[in-house]
């Protein structure tokens, strides 16, 4: 399995991931409190601009994007065609804000790293008798590894589809990448019951 955590040393890197996953959080909610345009581009070059900060050659930047931005697009267009222009735009704006500071703050921060965060932001609900802190971890770290197995297979059955010579399409795609994708999810879970790691 790939990994979306790209080493280098740049700011970001050198933030910690509380501050990082806090900032971003903390973005996520700003943003959907302006309809300003100007606001939203201005901060969405920022978050561009950090993004590609971070050391990566832009083809390699650009790859685990594609299909995220293909989807905010879709959104947009649903939106253009059902609500308005400006709706369309802001939606836009504030998805494609979302997507380069998360992967910027991805690519930046290890999957170990995710999980200890999380783990210690929970412990006040843990404490609460609401939620076990080391499952939530553990879940969010799950999650922010299962994502590049996805692309990883997505791509895999694109291209077995274009040597058998077959137009790729998303109904041919889909169910065999979900199929997949919960073979994965039944090894893991496996895994982690075979190792008592819930139950530690």
């Amino acid at each position: 399995m790939r990994s979306l955590f790209v080493s280098g040393n740049s700011l970001m890197h050198r933030l910690p991931p509380a501050v990082k996953i806090g900032g971003l959080a903390l973005v996520a909610v700003l943003i959907f409190l302006t309809r300003d345009p100007r606001i939203l581009t201005l901060v969405l070059l920022v978050a561009t601009g950090l993004y590609f900060s971070l050391g990566q050659p832009p083809r390699a930047a650009l790859s685990p994007l594609r299909p995220v931005f293909l989807t905010i697009l879709i959104v947009g267009l649903f939106h253009l065609l059902l609500t308005s222009a400006e709706e369309a735009m802001v939606t836009v704006l504030r998805l494609s804000t979302l997507m380069l500071l998360g992967a910027a703050v991805t690519a930046t921060t290890t999957v170990s790293a995710f999980i200890e965060t999380v783990t210690k932001a929970a412990f006040p609900l843990e404490r609460a008798g609401l939620v076990k802190a080391s499952d939530i971890g553990l879940a969010v770290g799950l999650v922010v590894r299962f994502v590049p197995e996805i692309l990883t297979r997505y791509e895999a059955i694109r291209e077995a589809h274009r040597a058998r010579g077959v137009r790729p399409k998303v109904t041919t795609i889909l169910g065999p990448l979900i199929i997949a994708t919960l073979k994965d999810a039944d090894n893991i879970a496996a895994a982690i019951d075979a190792r008592g790691i819930r139950g530690q």
